[in-house]
């Protein structure tokens, strides 16, 4: 038992290796995790008492407890059993591959990652590149609000930066959990995501089993009380108007909804800018008829290195105005009940309703407005154009319209040359022509704007 024992030495390299990993699985890792999870209760306790609605116990679960939870739910279960029957697979295979889709969905949010990295990052976006507006905010019913319910913002979908403004705007009242679509899912992005609380979803996936398992994972997080925000359109806006939405999401949440539980309300967003950072992949994706519009990579780093030096020169001074408009609530309770001719599965007349309210508060600004001018009056020179955006804000006040809060000359003046920058237009003292390049730039932001010489005057 005493004699010595030679051993090779890469053999000697893997025991020491092997001990290592040993004693830190079993000893350290355990009270390196306890050390940062009291570390991290306490930033949630205090953050709190700051927020107007703190955070759900639901969203602090730990990732891997909560995808257990919701492969073993009952509804789960049974659609893991159907479709293992429906395509002739052995259940355990069929169980497995609804684990994956767990894993796929099911964030792991960190509070610490959200409030100090994310916050940051969504606040210095925000402001560097735009000048951020709130248009309208109905604040008396907003603080009227039932403090147990299920808060769900409900927004249109004009650019990526709308995931940015929107949790920067509503970072004092607590952390939003979004529905991130596929192009997210790229390391190390999708980790990053995941740790501010998003989840993600197949947007063209039609396996029930998928289905399923998504619609329990909405279904528990609306019942857990976590705030949620979704876009009903389902992705971005080609043309630039607010377009139909599409059910999923809120059928999820409509359909599980009981008068018994908690109440699930939904707070319409409105968003719009003076200039969309995708615009122009956008339209060209619209043109095509294709939904992808993946830019190229070498196109992406030359814009963000234009970008830069822009700013090393000093030559940016923004891309005018990102306004956020926040609409009526709906409270769902009260909308049934309101309704009581609604059919079986209301989701469709909710949706309709959320919609209504989201167009409502779209911001008229510079950019769309003096683009539909130009669209419906070719030829105007700039006074002529001035007037007619003076009687237009004049008539849209009167309307109870979200509209700028500039002053109408300056707000000409600027709007014009950035277009000319932008080669969109070509300014003379004699008229204002569209270029050819410039009038399907145009058109898309005059469509985010639409809406609102169609609908009537709400009393």
């Amino acid at each position: 038992m005493t004699h010595p024992v030679t051993l090779p030495l890469w053999t000697f390299v893997l025991i020491v290796l092997f001990a290592t990993v040993t004693f830190a699985s079993h000893f350290l890792f355990p009270s390196v995790r306890w050390f940062f999870r009291k570390r991290a209760e306490r930033v949630i306790a205090r953050l709190n008492t700051r927020l107007a609605r703190p955070i759900e116990p639901f969203k602090l679960a730990r990732r891997y407890d909560m995808i257990q939870r919701l492969i073993y739910d009952p509804e789960v279960t049974q659609a893991i059993v159907d479709h293992a029957r429906a395509n002739d697979v052995p259940e355990n295979v069929a169980f497995e591959k609804a684990r994956s889709y767990a894993r796929e969905i099911v964030p792991g949010f960190s509070a610490t990652a959200y409030f100090s990295f994310g916050m940051r990052l969504a606040r210095f976006l925000s402001n560097t590149l735009y000048r951020v507006r709130i248009a309208t905010f109905p604040r008396q019913e907003l603080a009227a609000l039932d403090p147990k319910a299920t808060i769900i913002f409900v927004m249109n979908h004009r650019s990526n930066m709308d995931y940015v403004l929107v949790t920067y705007l509503v970072s004092r009242a607590g952390a939003l959990s979004y529905a991130v679509g596929e192009w997210a899912r790229v390391w190390p992005l999708s980790g990053l995501i995941r740790m501010l609380g998003a989840y993600f979803i197949r947007r063209r996936s039609r396996g029930n089993l998928y289905r399923r398992v998504l619609s329990r994972y909405v279904q528990m997080a609306t019942d857990g009380g976590v705030t949620q925000a979704m876009f009903p359109e389902g992705g971005l806006s080609l043309t630039g108007e607010v377009k139909a939405p599409k059910l999923g999401l809120l059928n999820y949440i409509v359909s599980n909804y009981r008068p018994q539980g908690r109440d699930v309300i939904f707070i319409p967003v409105g968003l719009n800018y003076d200039r969309v950072l995708e615009d122009q992949f956008l339209i060209a994706a619209d043109k095509r008829g294709v939904r992808r519009f993946r830019p190229p990579a070498m196109t992406v780093v030359r814009a963000i290195g234009g970008h830069l030096w822009a700013r090393m020169t000093r030559r940016f001074d923004g891309f005018g105005t990102a306004s956020v408009g926040f609409g009526r609530p709906l409270e769902l309770s009260l909308f049934l009940r309101d309704n009581p001719d609604l059919p079986d599965d209301p989701t469709e007349a909710v949706a309709q309703e959320l919609m209504d309210r989201i167009k409502e508060v779209v911001p008229v600004l510079a950019t769309p407005l003096i683009a539909r001018l130009l669209l419906r009056h070719p030829g105007l020179d700039r006074d002529a154009l001035l007037s007619a955006v003076t009687d237009c804000l004049a008539a849209l006040h009167s309307r109870q319209m979200p509209l700028p809060q500039r002053d109408t000359a300056t707000l000409v003046d600027d709007t014009l040359a950035r277009l000319s920058a932008r080669n969109l237009i070509h300014v003379t003292p004699q008229a204002i022509a569209i270029t050819p390049s410039g009038e399907d730039v145009l058109r898309y932001y005059a469509n985010s704007i639409a809406h609102h010489f169609k609908i009537p005057p709400r009393n």
